[in-house]
């Protein structure tokens, strides 16, 4: 059971060969006896790919909580309850994956010293189950089915743009003055937007720019640059505020803002490992630039 569920994960036989210093061929043999134990093929096999079939995928997620369950128990018997052990495998979009959660989990592993974690950085919304992932860091209100998503911080939106940018171009007094700016957007945002004012007033603008890009990173660099200005959430550039590189503009003005969720498949019962690194990341995020607690 523990041969095929790190089969599933790692997606290689060669890899669970190398991972348990034995050969392809024993695994492989290993794999086959548990099919034919069970009467159902679980893993779909080709030169290049391996994934489990459907009823592989159900076992999988089932083998998963008898061997976490299990090694719960050695450890409880052993006394070792209190030691956080084991391989988390951990999912986050790219950017803040790159800027925040990047510094975060390299603190985690420093107070644990017997977890191994696996950061995935993707952008894409992931399938816990399938792609065998513990926790995953997500942002916004559409989340994936069949996850407990745990709100845990709030970062505010605004515009933004470098403070060279604002000294060369016109004043911008009032919301309808942002028209008059080359906007930077992200490639799939809307050309239409929101602005909240301090009184309740909200205004809908147009989004008029030259240059679109798919990757908050590549907003971040040219925010730098003076390439123009346009909505950003604090997470993304609250250090290059606080550096005096970056300015917000018009800051009384907010657009809705990005809410962060701990996500992780559910089941019954959670590791040690899981649980410490869920309540490290409730703690640590809203303390990191650009985020805020839940109120």
């Amino acid at each position: 059971m523990q041969t095929f569920v790190r089969a599933v994960e790692l997606g290689s036989l060669s890899a669970v060969a190398r991972e348990q210093h034995t050969t392809q061929p024993t695994v492989s043999k290993i794999v086959a006896a548990l099919e034919q134990d069970l009467g159902v093929r679980l893993l779909q096999r080709s030169t290049t790919h391996l994934a489990p079939t459907e009823q592989g995928r159900r076992f999988y997620e089932r083998a998963r909580r008898v061997l976490e369950e299990y090694g719960e128990a050695v450890a409880d018997a052993r006394g070792s309850t209190e030691t956080p052990a084991g391989l988390l495998r951990v999912s986050a979009p790219v950017s803040i994956g790159v800027l925040r959660m990047n510094r975060l989990v390299q603190e985690f592993l420093a107070l644990y010293p017997q977890i191994e974690i696996e950061l995935i950085l993707n952008d894409r919304f992931v399938d816990l189950v399938e792609e065998g992932m513990d926790v995953a860091l997500r942002l916004g209100a559409t989340l994936p089915p069949n996850v407990v998503a745990r709100r845990v911080a709030v970062s505010p939106r605004g515009l933004v743009a470098s403070v060279d940018y604002l000294r060369t171009h016109p004043r911008i007094e009032r919301p309808e003055d942002v028209l008059a700016h080359n906007y930077l957007r992200f490639a799939w945002a809307s050309e239409h937007y929101e602005l909240h004012g301090p009184d309740g007033e909200t205004v809908k603008l147009s989004a008029s720019g030259r240059y679109r890009i798919n990757n908050s990173l590549g907003i971040r660099e040219s925010f730098l640059i003076g390439s123009g200005l346009g909505l950003a959430p604090a997470w993304l550039v609250q250090d290059l505020i606080d550096s005096g590189e970056l300015a917000w503009v018009l800051p009384q003005w907010k657009a809705s803002p990005h809410e962060a969720f701990l996500l992780y498949p559910s089941r019954r019962y959670q590791p040690l490992r899981t649980r410490a690194f869920l309540q490290f990341l409730s703690e640590r995020l809203t303390q990191s630039p650009g985020f805020f607690a839940v109120e």
